[in-house]
């Protein structure tokens, strides 16, 4: 098959087969006119990066209920959105969504820029992000290549050069079947084959509308490609976090906006991040033990501690929040397993 009629067959099978999401329009409204709404698409986007699908849903069903238009999220405050984002874990996607949407409503009055090009200039978006939303969104024939995307072009054409290094040829091949006419479909449709045939492990190539001209298939790799360069183990690090109730009331503290969970509420911890260090009080601290997370670049062992303070016990570090204002899950995901580890010691 020709490039041209390689699109051509996959948007027929998109026809048939598009994924239903809550921020896609399926392709059959947008024939007959229904337009995306870039906001949904761009919050969708930013939401979905190095995140799945199932996880993403109900968090932007909860933001678009909440913030409906991007001038709405633009107004909301920051500690509200830092909530809402809780678990969903990359907190500088949050604080770069704010960023992004009120620079829409400062400088482009409430209209998101209609060009990839345009949409480089708003703050934390990156090219695959402004690729998305110009295609999607605008119609716009840019080039979009996530994971899926670069999986679907290794098999297709066989590439053997390893991810990352990959990268640069996976997109020029990825460019050169998007088509003219109906991008945007063509974007969705091929990350689409990419999640549910085009799987990583055990492709259903016997009902890929590609089947015929993927040159891993012809030559029996399917399952060995993209290879991968081997990647490190991850590190290790420790670290304390203490929880201190005092009358009911929990001691918490905003973490600094830039690094590690930036602008986040949690406990105090003792550096393991780069923020904190000591105990925030002298007390007979109970040890209960160590909760275990993973980030992107290690692992964490965090041990946790407890006391309950005296009334009038005064801290160094953080304020208390009593318990009928504190939501466990307005914590990070490493904060609520700590808080989790000790309820047993909580008074109720």
């Amino acid at each position: 098959m020709r490039d041209g009629e390689l699109s051509d067959a996959l948007l027929r099978w998109y026809d048939r087969h598009a994924r239903v999401m809550p921020w896609r329009v399926s392709p059959q409204d947008r024939k007959a006119g229904v337009v995306p709404d870039p906001y949904r698409i761009w919050l969708s986007e930013v939401m979905l990066q190095q995140t799945t699908v199932a996880a993403v849903k109900d968090y932007f069903h909860r933001f678009t209920a909440r913030w409906p238009t991007v001038a709405d999220l633009a107004a909301a405050r920051d500690d509200d959105v830092m909530a809402e984002w809780a678990g969903l874990g990359y907190y500088a996607r949050a604080r770069n969504l704010l960023r992004g949407a009120r620079a829409v409503v400062a400088e482009h009055d409430g209209q998101f820029p209609a060009t990839r090009a345009a949409l480089l200039t708003l703050p934390g978006v990156g090219p695959y992000t402004a690729s998305a939303v110009a295609s999607i969104a605008f119609d716009e024939p840019a080039t979009v290549v996530d994971g899926n995307v670069e999986r679907v072009m290794a098999r297709m054409f066989a590439v053997q050069t390893p991810l990352p290094t990959a990268k640069a040829e996976l997109t020029e091949r990825a460019a050169s079947l998007t088509p003219a006419e109906r991008p945007g479909d063509y974007a969705q449709a091929v990350m689409d084959l990419g999640a549910t045939i085009c799987t990583p492990k055990s492709p259903a190539c016997g009902i890929c509308p590609w089947i015929e001209a993927c040159l891993a298939r012809r030559l029996g790799l399917e399952t060995d490609l993209p290879r991968k360069l081997q990647k490190p183990e991850k590190p290790i690090r420790r670290g304390t976090v203490w929880i201190a109730e005092r009358d009911g009331a929990l001691l918490l503290e905003r973490r600094p906006e830039r690094g590690l969970l930036g602008g986040m509420l949690g406990f105090p911890g003792d550096g393991w991040d780069g923020a904190g260090g000591d105990a925030p009080t002298p007390a007979m601290w109970e040890d209960l033990g160590d909760v275990r997370h993973t980030f992107t670049h290690f692992h964490l062992y965090l041990n946790v501690r407890f006391a309950e303070l005296p009334a009038g016990a005064q801290v160094n570090r953080g304020a208390f929040v009593s318990r009928d204002q504190f939501r466990p899950a307005d914590l990070p995901t490493v904060m609520r397993k700590a808080y989790d580890h000790a309820r047993d010691r909580l008074s109720r």
